[in-house]
């Protein structure tokens, strides 16, 4: 199914309305083209407000897990605003945080027995690292401190979940102000060190985080956090079992919790409920959920912990953690019913078996294309990777920023695609392909469609400015 590209959004631009007041403008200088105003979402499309309909191939943020405008979920969230939308729940239990929390910790599986609920990953992430600080400290471990992470990673935009993010970019902007956190490389598949396959690079890195650990020292280290399957950072990275299973050995040698961030990668979207069940010999000890958990009907986010870490730290005197709208009614019967979806709808299996569909349909593209050098990913967590010459593997200049002009070019196709640029581009040009997990068969046709023009007037710039091979 194809449709024809839709006329060009009306220019608008930053400062071009005597309010003055929209986020954007904290993004770009006045006078920079605005970008299409939204009006209405319905299933994987949205609308702007000129009657224009994209294709959502990224689920927003990969966020919009379930689709736009589920009835169920909107009737949900009109029932609970209805009854109660705030109590604190140091005071008040909730209905639907005590339905949510059994249903999500019953999905996770054994060892995560408890749910805490947040507004959104950078909080969940943070309330890891506090509550394995804590476990440390209750079990008179109070030298572990240290949470080694990879490079490179994001896992977060406040502060503390930037001291674990490596990102040399945001580390030069604001590392006076945190405590960078130790770093070790991460397992990227598509450029590997020379002497290197990509199997013999993973169990590279592995070591390199067990020689970490001692060069800090083991007694220092309290966790080493990860994507299980790569975010924007890597491009949907998937390593092996045998990565996985030598960074479990290393870190239960030396006393060190593992982290799961899987913010992109839980909630179904890599055809399992957890990215952590594809390699059930290396279970973390602590997940991290966000983004599809609520599918974006509302800010929340979710760090799953096992009964042994929990009730050693609220035997102590409870948590030393909080914010205001954790756990709150609301956003916890609204989480509810997204999840129920999943279930109803058989999502995560859904997931598995249109992202078989949707890594073969791009790896198509990726044989007729010119730019795309690499197709990764698992379920509906995938990626391409744009280069200037597929057979070197070289990369486009960071300058040019590949994945921005690639949106670009989508929205004048009607598809909408997101990017982030991870490390100013510094290892690969990356664009997430993550549309929701209710997409259809010939909805991916459709958006293979849309995907491939976009990437030939990408191309055809690209050669224009003579930055091809």
């Amino acid at each position: 199914m194809t449709h024809s590209a839709p006329i060009a959004p009306p220019v608008r631009t930053i400062g071009d309305t005597p309010q003055g007041g929209s986020v954007l403008g904290f993004y770009a200088p006045k006078g920079a083209p605005r970008p299409p105003r939204i009006a209405r979402g319905e299933g994987i499309f949205l609308w702007d407000d000129a009657g224009r309909r994209y294709l959502d191939a990224t689920a927003g943020a990969v966020v919009a897990n379930i689709g736009h405008g589920n009835p169920r979920v909107l009737a949900a969230m009109t029932e609970q605003a209805a009854k109660v939308s705030f109590a604190y729940p140091r005071f008040f239990e909730s209905e639907h945080n005590i339905a949510l929390a059994d249903r999500v910790c019953a999905l996770a599986g054994e060892g995560f027995d408890r749910a805490f609920f947040v507004s959104g990953g950078s909080e969940a992430n943070e309330s890891a690292i506090k509550l394995a600080r804590q476990y440390a400290v209750v079990r008179g471990q109070g030298s572990r401190s240290k949470v080694i992470s990879r490079d490179p990673s994001y896992h977060g935009s406040t502060l503390g979940a930037l001291a674990v993010t490596g990102d040399a970019n945001t580390l030069n902007l604001y590392g006076p102000m945190i405590r960078a956190m130790p770093k070790v490389p991460a397992p990227l598949s598509y450029r590997v060190p020379d002497g290197h396959t990509v199997a013999s690079y993973e169990l590279a890195c592995a070591d390199a985080l067990e020689q970490t650990i001692l060069r800090e020292g083991p007694e220092t280290v309290l966790a080493f956090i990860l994507e299980p399957i790569g975010g924007l950072s890597t491009g949907a990275v998937v390593s092996s079992a045998a990565y996985f299973e030598r960074v479990r050995q290393i870190c239960d040698r030396h006393g060190v919790l593992v982290i799961y961030d899987e913010i992109m990668s839980g909630a179904g979207r890599t055809g399992a409920f957890l990215a952590a069940h594809h390699w059930p010999a290396a279970r973390p000890d602590l997940v991290t959920l966000a983004k599809g958990l609520a599918a974006g009907y509302t800010p929340l986010g979710c760090l799953l912990a096992p009964d042994r870490i929990v009730d050693a730290v609220a035997g102590s005197g409870g948590f030393v953690h909080g914010h205001t709208y954790f756990t709150n009614p609301l956003s916890c019967a609204v989480a509810n019913a997204v999840v129920q979806e999943v279930i109803d709808q058989d999502l995560v299996a859904r997931a598995r078996d249109m992202g078989e569909l949707l890594s073969a349909r791009l790896r198509d593209i990726a044989g007729r294309s010119p730019i795309v050098g690499d197709v990764r990913g698992k379920g509906l967590l995938t990626a391409i990777e744009l280069v200037a010459d597929k057979s070197t593997r070289r990369q486009l200049p960071a300058a040019f920023n590949a994945p921005a002009r690639l949106t670009e070019h989508g929205l004048a196709h009607g598809i909408a695609l997101y990017n982030r640029r991870a490390n100013l581009g510094a290892f690969g040009d990356f664009q997430m392909i993550t549309p929701p997990l209710t997409i259809t068969a010939p909805e991916i046709d459709q958006l293979a469609d849309l995907l491939e023009r976009s990437l030939a007037d990408l191309a055809d710039e690209i050669a224009r400015k003579g930055l091809a091979a």
